[in-house]
């Protein structure tokens, strides 16, 4: 009986020894055949930076100071121009909320009677009858420039309606000073509002050759570039706020780069 314990004793240890080898071997094969397809299906995580990189120091410089200017004044407009009926308190308390830079809000009548604003009585005065042009039925966003004494003011406007029918305006203002200062370095940006006017936090820049460069050409056929004001060169960008087109300027860094791509 004892030989007979042995023996299936041994019978045991050898099976499970013979068992563990064939596991090894088939976690090893398994292993194996895996390996090649892993960085298929499980890559390990990584980021090339490089990929980011603009080789253009010019726009890689406009770029870095124009990001955080024109991230919220695009989610403005959007806040803006996503109402098409009469706002009511919690639309003008989340306006104010959302973008605590914008100076006065209100809504006007078909006739451009304001209703209603916020503040009741805003810093700034209108130094003329602001003028929204539109085909309201096509138009979703106008801006005006306005330039009274305390500085400039752009309104952004969007139509509202009832039922089918056009009732008048909602219209947001805000100083375009105040957003350059988004800007990692606000003394490097500019923005130039073809025909109306540049603004700047503070830099001296020649406004008036500025001004004279022939925007309205240079933007039929192109939305970026270098342009040449004395004896600077600036690169620009353009950015739509509705129909119109404001500009982004900054110093390039390398006039020479890119000077014969083209650009005027």
């Amino acid at each position: 009986m004892k030989r007979l314990l042995a023996l299936l004793l041994v019978l045991a240890l050898a099976v499970a020894l013979a068992g563990c080898h064939t596991w090894t071997r088939t976690t090893r094969y398994i292993k194996g055949q895996w390996e090649p397809i892993r960085g298929y299906v499980d890559p390990d995580a990584e980021i090339d930076t490089d990929a980011y990189r603009l080789e253009n120091p010019n726009f890689e410089k406009l770029a870095r100071l124009i990001t955080p200017v024109d991230s919220p004044l695009l989610s403005l407009n959007r806040y803006v121009s996503d109402k098409d009926n009469y706002p009511d308190k919690e639309w003008f308390d989340l306006l104010s909320t959302r973008f605590p830079w914008v100076d006065r809000a209100f809504v006007t009548d078909d006739n451009g009677t304001i209703l209603e604003q916020v503040p009741a009585i805003p810093l700034k005065r209108f130094s003329q009858p602001l003028v929204f042009k539109g085909y309201w039925r096509k138009t979703f966003l106008e801006t005006v420039a306005d330039y009274p004494e305390l500085g400039p003011e752009l309104y952004i406007g969007t139509p509202y309606f009832l039922d089918a029918d056009f009732k008048g305006l909602i219209v947001a203002g805000f100083d375009p000073r105040t957003v350059i200062n988004f800007s990692p370095e606000p003394e490097k940006l500019i923005i130039v509002h073809p025909g109306g006017g540049v603004w700047t936090a503070g830099c001296p820049v020649d406004e008036a050759a500025l001004l004279a460069v022939p925007w309205d050409t240079l933007l039929e056929d192109n939305v970026t570039g270098q342009v040449q004001v004395g004896d600077k060169y600036y690169t620009w960008l353009a950015r739509f706020i509705g129909d119109d087109e404001y500009v982004y300027a900054t110093e390039s860094v390398d006039p020479e780069i890119g000077a014969g791509s083209g650009w005027f």
